[in-house]
């Protein structure tokens, strides 16, 4: 039996065929070492002399269908002395949910040219290599895997992770059709893994590994393929590739993504896996050609990961996901590259190119190409070292793209630099330039030209279109901010600051501002996280510099933010505890007078003195004279004076906030609030669910108050407005009934306004009043939990649609700010 590979055209027109099947047969045998007559003498009627070693079955002949049936869902080993498939012949595996490997241990290759099916798993090893014919089908219910290294019986038997191993030299080549209905496809190989043909896993992973040890490990989510030990092998993808997720890994070898006409490998996702396609050759080489896409089951974009020593780009290659994530040593952009990243940024794709800095690379990268790009795509540029733009080159977006220049990307203080020898455009564009370098580096800014129309995005923060920061990546790093408080900042990743707990602690960190030098600049997280931070000591606020009141302390990440600063996106978890003087104090700052906007505080905030009982504690900041939006707190807040689970007091705008930690007033004290102890100023679109109580282990507190005070769910007293805000959290008052209030819903004196679309949940409060005592208005109402749970129970100023503020998800018992949901 044989077949011609070759078509006549190629011998004859060898250049009208590019791109043809016949000529990617071609290049797929001989990437695998294989020679047509090979194949041919290999090609058999029926596998031979196969013998069930581990488990049970039956294997019957007739004609030219041979029939593996094993039983239910058992597992089963077979040898055989070849397994080869002639084109008009069938081998069906009868093995219900089951799986069967076939071990060939005989000296010819696999050569299926006909027909391979399996109601389950279906494992094939053959050291001298396994080819599907133009004209072979394999169909499986389960798994499929072809491979040329070997796994002991036991370790297949009992299940689980499977290390597969051996020296072999063939190789696996598919210029077929393999597909499975509801499993994955495995194709391994020490030497060569080449799919010229096509592959369709709809429901799972299609992955091709080439290696000395690979190993197999079940997921329902991620990819299951590992290579441990390189062979620098190569792997080819010529044909089309479709699975819910795709894995091509080579560690030190060679992958080809190569394309014809049409999209070669789509990853299209599942419920349980989101489309995502792997390319990872750590030392080796991806050459990369014509479209790779990743799409997840609703159709959104899913992602692609490129990971190569030596990494390059072909005629049409471009991306088509959500985010493509490029990795390499060290790496330019050439025009090739450049003409890749452009197609991909024009289709949507957000690309992310990062250097590492491995094997003895500078880590740089270096743009050497014009790369423009229309649409909303974002170009971010991270390398291990520098980033720099080479003169006469332009960068330029027009549309809402965004563009990341990062430095020292690995966060290790390198003195990595940014430096921008050409021209950054984004003057027809809505989005942002942000150049990120070392603490110890330097910015060199080069031309950047931006849009006089620009504006921020509502709550974002920002303060201009283009924005340089330095780098802030470990503690040191963190308290230099306080040699210069106006300048403008970027966590490089999270920070643990368990070194400054203690006593004495490994590192006495001092808040950042105080009264007389405020923090005025710019702080952003860049969605990093700060935590275990506990402030050793407090900053002074004088007499007028701040707050125009007597001498006072303040602690916090930030001592004091002044009317210029601007602290977002960060995530602060720490403990500020002060036994010694009155002031303000939360996890994220003590006093506010600028903007703090995406910010969130978990940990503890406590004071206990006999000076205390002035004092504001908050969960996020302890008095907030400015701004406050999209931030929240889950701190446990016990102290005395005024306290909230985020604020205080609080004399400007909180807006679209929340706390959920408990809050516990004890002794000097009038009581505390959920949300916030005293409000002056504006509460709006915001919430409250912790536990409040009021105990103070005496009366005759501060200034000679008595126990007539009283804890409220969402605000201790109400001097400002409160709206569009609710409480859901218990109210425990641990007073003399005769001397204070029940437990109140809302406020435990109010002043000011509250309106109408204020609520409180009747049950979980366990308060039957809104408030207690005052001449203001207040037109709280109070819900059952049932009602807290129907969007329509809030009236017409609470916007529940898909880009209002508010959300309500499913079983949930109250409502949540829509943006938390996207953090």
């Amino acid at each position: 039996m044989s077949f011609r590979l070759v078509h006549p055209c190629i011998e004859q027109a060898p250049r009208r065929c590019i791109g043809t099947r016949p000529r990617a047969i071609v290049i797929a045998l001989s990437l695998a070492g294989f020679v047509p007559a090979s194949v041919a003498i290999a090609a058999g009627v029926l596998p031979q002399g196969g013998q069930y070693v581990s488990g049970q079955g039956s294997i019957s002949t007739s004609g030219n269908n041979l029939v593996v049936t094993q039983p239910g869902s058992t597992r089963g080993v077979i040898e055989w002395g070849s397994f080869s498939i002639g084109r008009n012949n069938a081998v069906t595996f009868e093995n219900g949910s089951g799986a069967t490997l076939n071990r060939v241990t005989g000296g010819s290759l696999s050569a299926i040219l006909g027909k391979l099916s399996a109601t389950g798993d279906l494992y094939l090893i053959n050291p001298q290599g396994v080819v599907v014919g133009p004209s072979g089908v394999v169909s499986t219910g389960g798994r499929f895997m072809a491979s040329t290294l070997d796994v002991c019986n036991s370790a297949f038997m009992n299940g689980g992770a499977l290390t597969f191993s051996g020296d072999s030299n063939a190789s696996v080549v598919n210029l077929g059709k393999i597909s499975s209905s509801g499993g994955d496809v495995f194709l391994i190989a020490r030497q060569a893994v080449v799919n010229a043909g096509s592959v369709a896993a709809p429901n799972g992973t299609a992955e091709f590994g080439v290696g000395a040890d690979v190993l197999l490990q079940d997921s329902s989510s991620s990819k299951q393929l590992f290579v441990q030990t390189g062979s620098q092998g190569t792997i080819a993808n010529l044909g089309p590739l479709q699975a819910a997720q795709i894995n091509l890994q080579a560690a030190d070898g060679n992958i080809y993504a190569l394309a014809g006409g049409g999209t070669r490998m789509r990853a299209t996702g599942t419920a349980t896996r989101d489309g995502h396609v792997w390319l990872v050759a750590e030392s080796g080489s991806v050459m990369q050609g014509g479209t790779i896409a990743a799409l997840n089951a609703d159709g959104s974009g899913g992602t692609v990961d490129t990971q190569a020593l030596d990494l390059s780009f072909g005629r049409g290659a471009r991306v088509l996901a959500s985010q493509w994530n490029v990795a390499s040593p060290a790496f330019t952009i050439d025009a090739p590259a450049a003409r890749a990243f452009r197609r991909s940024l024009d289709a949507g794709t957000s690309v992310n190119l990062t250097t590492t800095g491995a094997n003895g690379a500078t880590g740089d990268l270096d743009v050497a190409s014009d790369l423009n790009w229309q649409g909303s795509a974002a170009l971010s540029l991270a390398a291990y070292h520098n980033v720099s733009v080479a003169p006469g080159v332009t960068l330029k977006n027009t549309g809402a793209g965004n563009l990341t220049l990062r430095a020292d990307a690995s966060g290790i203080d390198n003195g990595g630099s940014v430096m921008n020898g050409g021209t950054l455009d984004w003057s027809a564009s809505t989005g942002t330039i942000s150049a990120l370098y070392d603490m110890n580096g330097s910015y060199s800014a080069g031309t950047i030209l931006t849009n006089t129309a620009w504006t921020a995005a509502p709550y974002s923060g920002l303060l201009t279109q283009a924005t340089a920061y330095k780098l802030v990546d470990s503690l040191d790093d963190l308290q230099q901010i306080s040699t210069d408080l106006a300048g403008t900042y970027a966590l490089g990743k999270d920070i643990d600051a368990s070194a400054t707990a203690g006593y004495p602690p490994t590192f006495a960190f001092t808040s950042l501002g105080n009264g007389a030098t405020p923090f005025t600049g710019q702080f952003d997280g860049m969605g990093h996280a700060i935590s275990n931070l506990t402030p050793t000591g407090t900053v002074l606020v004088t007499p007028g510099a701040v707050t125009g009141g007597p001498d006072q302390r303040a602690s916090g990440l930030f001592g004091v933010i002044g009317a210029a600063g601007v602290v977002r996106n960060v995530s602060v978890n720490g403990h500020v505890n002060n036994e010694e003087d009155y002031g303000s104090y939360g996890v994220l700052a003590g006093f506010n007078y600028g903007l703090v906007t995406y910010a969130r505080a978990s940990g503890s905030a406590s004071t206990f003195s006999g000076f205390a009982y002035t004092s504001s504690v908050g969960g996020l900041v302890g008095y907030n004279y400015g701004t406050i939006t999209r931030s929240g707190s889950s701190v446990a807040v016990s102290a005395e004076g005024m306290l909230g689970g985020l604020v205080g007091i609080n004399a400007g705008t909180i807006r679209q906030s929340y706390a959920t930690g408990s809050v516990a007033a004890q002794a000097h004290t009038e009581g505390g609030g959920g949300l916030v102890g005293v409000n002056t100023g504006l509460v709006s679109q915001s919430y409250a669910t912790g536990q409040v109580s009021f105990q103070p282990n005496y009366c005759g507190g501060g200034g000679g108050s008595t126990c007539s005070g009283g804890s409220a769910a969402l605000v201790q007293r109400n001097d400002g407005t409160i709206e569009q805000s609710f409480a859901t959290g218990q109210v425990i008052q641990q007073i003399i009934p005769t001397l204070g209030p029940p437990a109140l819903g809302v406020a435990s004196a109010n002043n000011g306004t509250i309106a109408g679309d204020v609520f409180w949940d009747t049950q979980t409060t366990q308060a039957t009043r809104d408030v207690y005592s005052g001449t203001g208005t207040s037109a709280a109402q109070g819900l059952t939990t049932a009602q807290m749970s129907t969007p329509s129970s809030f009236g017409p100023t609470y916007d529940f649609s898909a880009t209002g503020t508010w959300a309500m998800p499913a079983g949930a018992t109250h409502p949540v700010l829509r943006w938390e949901l996207a953090q």
